[in-house]
């Protein structure tokens, strides 16, 4: 009996050693989350981030990444990580952080995903980044949230401006986007993205817009008729980071976690690029799918230039801002 307990208690002194040098082998912890599943381009690039940040900071930073909104919805991230309770997350609600990330999700203003990446990498890009810090972000980089964005709809297809007249469209939170389909006539309707699947299919809403992407990943032509192709807009995609957090790095492990950080949303960008066509075929197996003609695009161009006066008339930016980015995305 005695011998056993000596060598139970020689155990545990020796296991004590180990236990604290393994709690200190990372000396900063980095918790992250989003709502999309771990299959997603979001989610599959965070996985990119963590194996390079352990890798370059040699172990000093671990990451924790939390996908399918385990930690929360995105309103509920996004505020846990301005509080400090979280370091990282991805997604939607751009604008608490800065509005003139609205800038680029501004109706037609930008003819494919690559002119808005152009924006987002140049000097105009990183002033934006910089201005989320007065409202508690710290952004190192933005990449975009997909591909161009289309409304799905079990209706009627949309192929003018008088088809979205009434439907019940599921939106983001996001006031450029809700401003943009009151302007169409639809009637939005704003439910948190994870319980759009539920609202599709019991009636809440009639339809939703988001990227093939998140349509195939949330499995929303379950509960959808028609696909309509209108490449109307594109969602900026800040990682958001706790300002404290980042602070609280050595100089060095900062400049690490920056160089990771741009290197991440880059592959995201290309990985998220790259996957829409794949998602765009598997759509048109599902739904009906109608892609707008010239002549109803400039009418829904035409629509919605009230929506871009509005937001200079606000001050979120100007139009000096908007001629830069265009000028920049050429």
């Amino acid at each position: 009996m005695f011998r056993r307990l000596m060598i139970a208690v020689l155990v545990f002194a020796m296991a004590v050693p180990a236990m604290i040098g393994s709690a200190s082998a990372a000396d900063h912890v980095f918790k992250y989350a989003n709502t999309q599943s771990e299959n997603h381009p979001r989610s599959k690039s965070m996985v990119y981030f963590k194996e390079q940040l352990e890798k370059r900071s040699d172990g000093k930073i671990k990451v924790e990444l939390y996908f399918s909104g385990t930690l929360g919805k995105e309103s509920e991230v996004l505020e846990m990580v301005k509080l400090g309770n979280l370091q990282g997350c991805r997604g939607g609600l751009f604008e608490r952080a800065n509005k003139k990330y609205l800038m680029y999700t501004l109706p037609f203003m930008f003819a494919n995903a690559d002119q808005v990446v152009k924006v987002m990498n140049s000097d105009l890009g990183k002033e934006i980044n910089q201005g989320a810090m007065a409202n508690g972000f710290y952004v190192p980089a933005t990449g975009v949230a997909g591909g161009m964005r289309q409304p799905t709809n079990k209706v009627r297809p949309i192929t003018s401006v008088a088809d979205l007249k009434g439907l019940k469209l599921r939106t983001p939170p996001i006031d450029v986007t809700i401003r943009t389909f009151k302007e169409l006539g639809a009637n939005p309707q704003q439910v948190p993205y994870t319980e759009t699947y539920m609202a599709l299919k019991t009636g809440v809403v009639d339809g939703q817009e988001n990227p093939f992407s998140n349509c195939v990943d949330m499995k929303f032509y379950e509960v959808q008729k028609y696909l309509s192709v209108l490449n109307w807009q594109v969602h900026p995609d800040p990682f958001y980071v706790n300002p404290a957090w980042y602070k609280g790095l050595p100089a060095d492990l900062q400049k690490v976690f920056d160089e990771v950080s741009v290197d991440t949303m880059n592959y995201s960008n290309k990985i998220w690029l790259a996957s829409e066509d794949g998602y765009y075929e598997t759509l048109k197996g599902k739904l009906e799918v109608n892609v707008l003609e010239e002549a109803a695009y400039k009418e829904f161009v035409e629509a919605v230039k009230p929506v871009w006066q509005y937001y200079v008339d606000q001050g979120d930016f100007t139009w000096d801002d908007i001629n830069r980015a265009q000028k920049i995305a050429q």
